[in-house]
């Protein structure tokens, strides 16, 4: 009979950090919960620890699966987060977007399962080539598997989480040694998109794509389709603009301005920009933050979870917050770089690369340096999907930084 797989930790440092910070998420929420006027957000702290119950039970078991089971499965895994999602446009519920499948009292996010089983799947088709992608047209394979999720959760409609699969993409394609030249000519629709509002900055950047294309050398079919490409954003802006919903459109333009209207949709902004201001050097005390007790501060037990860390234990509270997701991103990128296994190291890049999007946009937006998207803090916000998925990825990483370790 063959023998049981042992549990394998590869970086204890890294599970310790996440497991504080995920009990630390807990706490906030609880306080999150704490308002002077008790609402819905009060005792959820109780279903986040149960997920984080979960969670750890799904994480050991995550551990026993060998790297190759998982690159045999991503196909599969992938072609089923696609039905999901294709579920959750027909039956899906949620405030805002149709983004949630719930059973009975249980709700889940197909989402977040298809971040993970897109990375996957493009660790799989990358590592499967015998030399890294050189062209843009060395690229489709890797530009259908992301579109596909990105465009059907932009049909719930959710910009936010679809934004984190152009982020994987990057990062996957980053990994892989795709040079700089063409991942930078793959991105440059994205700046023509941000700069099209503005015609003398999108002309600028025009002249500047066109001097790029000349000064690499790019391939004349590659110029053409780079071309066209920023000339569809600069062209199609405005009227995607009207088709967006409301509520992304208030968010944008509260993003850019919120003083405009600080009771309507720079609401959000305002407040969490009080409330860590409020903080100071060292918070209010634990629970104790007057804007979230009032319930000033809106979304605090998700989007606004760092605000509420800023003003109940101050820079200090948020730096040392900060600190321990630097250092665990970090001893992710080290298992990253000392994997020899291609398909292990891209899926936890991919991982990096999700994490770090999450990190950027939530506390980003908590300042006013990013607009409001609506994604969550890792480990801190409250949402059962989310927290679950961050400890199967946790588990892969660990499984990837062992096997490493014992040369397997």
């Amino acid at each position: 009979m063959r023998e049981r797989e042992p549990l394998t930790i590869g970086d204890f440092f890294v599970l310790a950090l996440v497991f504080g910070l995920a009990v630390f998420g807990v706490a906030m929420i609880y306080s999150a919960g704490e308002l002077e006027v008790p609402s819905l957000v009060t005792g959820i702290w109780r279903k986040q620890a149960i997920w984080l119950a979960i969670s750890l039970v799904v994480f050991a078991l995550t551990l026993r699966i060998a790297m190759r089971w998982l690159e045999w499965v991503a196909p599969i895994a992938y072609a089923v987060a696609i039905l999901l999602l294709i579920v959750v446009l027909v039956v899906g519920s949620g405030d805002g977007p149709r983004s949630w499948i719930r059973v009975g009292g249980v709700g889940f996010q197909p989402s977040e399962f298809a971040k993970l089983a897109t990375i996957l799947l493009l660790a799989k088709l990358i590592a499967g080539r015998e030399r890294p992608p050189e062209t843009l047209w060395d690229l489709w394979p890797y530009l259908a598997v992301v579109m596909v999720p990105f465009v059907l959760i932009i049909a719930e409609p959710d910009l936010g989480t679809a934004s984190v699969f152009i982020a994987i993409l990057v990062g996957a394609l980053y990994w892989s040694g795709l040079p700089f030249s063409k991942l930078a000519l793959l991105l440059s629709p994205l700046v023509s998109l941000a700069l099209a509002f503005s015609t003398p900055l999108w002309g600028v950047w025009f002249l500047l794509l066109v001097g790029f294309l000349y000064w690499t050398r790019a391939y004349l079919t590659e110029s053409l389709a780079v071309i066209f490409a920023n000339l569809a954003m600069g062209v199609l802006v405005r009227p995607a603009w009207r088709s967006l919903p409301a509520y992304q459109k208030v968010r944008i333009l509260a993003f850019i301005q919120p003083e405009a209207d600080p009771q309507g949709a720079g609401w959000h902004l305002i407040q969490s920009q009080v409330a860590i201001g409020s903080g100071g050097w060292v918070g209010k005390g634990f629970a104790q933050g007057t804007q979230k007790r009032l319930a000033f501060l809106p979304e605090q037990h998700t989007d606004f979870i760092a605000a509420v860390v800023g003003e109940e234990f101050g820079f200090i509270g948020i730096s040392i917050v900060l600190l321990c997701f630097a250092v665990v991103l970090w001893r992710v990128l080290l298992a990253a770089e000392r994997s020899d296994d291609s398909f292990a190291s891209i899926v936890v890049f991919g991982i990096f690369a999700l994490w770090f999007a999450h990190l950027v946009a939530n506390v980003g937006m908590t300042v006013g340096l990013f607009p409001i998207t609506g994604l969550p803090l890792p480990f801190l916000s409250y949402g059962g999907s989310f927290l679950l998925m961050s400890f199967v990825m946790l588990a892969i990483i660990q499984r990837v930084a062992s096997d490493t370790k014992t040369g397997t």
